[in-house]
């Protein structure tokens, strides 16, 4: 049977636009992140999470976390350091989530899961992004990415992607106060 895709929860931000620990901020009685955990975990997909140093305590003890050294560098450390997990340990592909975008549930990143490599989620306007699944030959360009933008600009230019057309509302991400504000009415 064939390995399922490594799903990679990238939660190794400053959240300089927040102001605050942005992740574990609460959210529908939870922090933030824990949202974003648990549509990963209910999809049965393996799991990591990319943390930053110091890893947020609120995290579950059985949750494998492991810290990206470049994570206040940018975002595409992160997405690099996942890539390089999923090719040392041979999965066949990567599923890309963020750790701040709490209404994406574990229904969509099943079908990304199941959809063919390369797949993304289609933002308004119709700019491709994360959750996005990765196939292995994209692991080197992955790696190779860099600043704050991630996986985006490789995303944009790729052929042959398959895009999911998610509710806009599931794609929220939250950055700013404001943000979480409306993923609160979301959740309500």
């Amino acid at each position: 049977m064939a390995l399922p895709p490594l799903l990679a929860i990238l939660g190794a931000g400053r959240a300089t636009r927040f102001g605050a620990d942005k992740l574990g901020a609460m959210l529908a009685g939870k922090p933030l992140a824990l949202h974003a955990l648990a549509a990963a975990q209910a999809t049965g997909l393996p799991l990591v999470w990319i943390a930053g140093d110091p890893s947020p305590t609120y995290l579950p003890a059985d949750l494998e976390i492991l810290n990206n050294p470049d994570a206040a560098t940018g975002l595409a450390t992160s997405v690099g350091f996942a890539a390089g997990i999923a090719h040392d340990r041979g999965y066949p592909a990567l599923l890309i989530h963020l750790a701040d975008m709490p209404c994406v549930g574990a229904a969509l990143l099943a079908r990304l899961a199941a959809s063919l490599a390369p797949a993304a989620c289609a933002h308004p306007g119709g700019r491709p992004g994360v959750p996005a699944l990765f196939p292995a030959r994209l692991y080197p360009d992955l790696i190779a990415v860099s600043g704050d933008r991630g996986a985006g600009p490789l995303l944009a230019q790729l052929p042959g992607l398959t895009l999911l057309h998610p509710d806009a509302a599931e794609l929220l991400d939250v950055d700013t106060p404001a943000a979480l504000a409306e993923a609160g009415r979301y959740f309500a």
